[in-house]
């Protein structure tokens, strides 16, 4: 007998000798259930999202979204709309049983119960068959559900001439102007409205471009002392020679800019 033979040696007797190899189990025996979760359903989840990311992104290179002008309160004409995967509530609001003295369904209540059954679906439909025909209840209420998020949509945007919104819409950007900082207005202007319009008239976040407007200079010395728009009231502060010298600063701007 050779030595060693059929002996084992381990460093600690509470490890087995023999370790054993992690075995998922057999999911044949569920019903609808024929492959592991880790990693080969995962795995090919993964790769429907990635084909779809990508074709996303590629749709959205061919086809870019139009921007629109800057947000212009005083335009009572401009009909705003939300984006297109929001489109079918926006069509939901405008039917009588959501809208009105009903807004608070149509804008709460109905896509409340809506997103929360889909949330908790999960906990609710506990059952272990996957077949859709086997799930008559739950299928159904999908199917219903991508129906009228499809046809809603739809309604929305077959109401729109998107083409035209965008031509109306594009957004003006004005041109580059030289700013004569020697003209008496421009100091008026650096102490009194810079702070909200720019040091170039561009505008910002706080107030619209002053570049590209069509206001006479009294027009100017009145919105200046009573405001317009989002604009409040007796934002200037001087006197009447300065806010003469203002308003002129701001339209000769604009008469070089034509």
């Amino acid at each position: 007998m050779k030595r060693g033979k059929g002996m084992k040696f381990v460093g600690d007797s509470r490890i087995p000798a023999e370790k054993q190899k992690f075995i998922p189990k057999d999911y044949s025996e569920y019903p609808g259930r024929t492959e592991a979760f880790w990693p080969n359903f995962l795995l090919k989840e993964w790769l429907v999202g990635a084909v779809f990311l990508v074709g996303f992104l590629c749709l959205t290179v061919a086809h870019p979204a139009p921007l629109e002008k800057i947000a212009d309160p005083t335009d009572a004409s401009y009909i705003p709309l939300p984006d297109w995967y929001f489109l079918f509530l926006y069509q939901l609001l405008k039917y009588e049983f959501a809208s009105g003295p009903y807004f608070v369904l149509g804008a709460l209540i109905i896509p409340g119960l809506a997103f929360g059954g889909l949330f908790l679906a999960p906990f609710l439909d506990k059952g272990k068959e996957r077949r859709p025909h086997k799930r008559p209840i739950t299928t159904s209420l999908m199917i219903l559900g991508f129906v009228a998020v499809f046809w809603l949509t739809y309604e929305a945007a077959a109401h729109v001439d998107w083409e035209a919104k965008a031509e109306n819409n594009k957004p003006e950007l004005p041109s580059e102007v030289e700013i004569d900082t020697s003209d008496p207005g421009y100091a008026v202007f650096e102490k009194s409205c810079m702070q909200c319009h720019g040091g170039e008239l561009e505008g910002g976040a706080a107030a619209p471009t002053l570049i590209g407007i069509d206001y006479s200079v009294d027009e100017i010395k009145d919105i200046a002392v009573n405001g317009i728009g989002s604009m409040p009231a007796n934002q200037f502060q001087g006197s009447d020679e300065e806010l003469q010298q203002l308003a002129e600063f701001i339209v000769s701007v604009n008469e070089e800019q034509e």
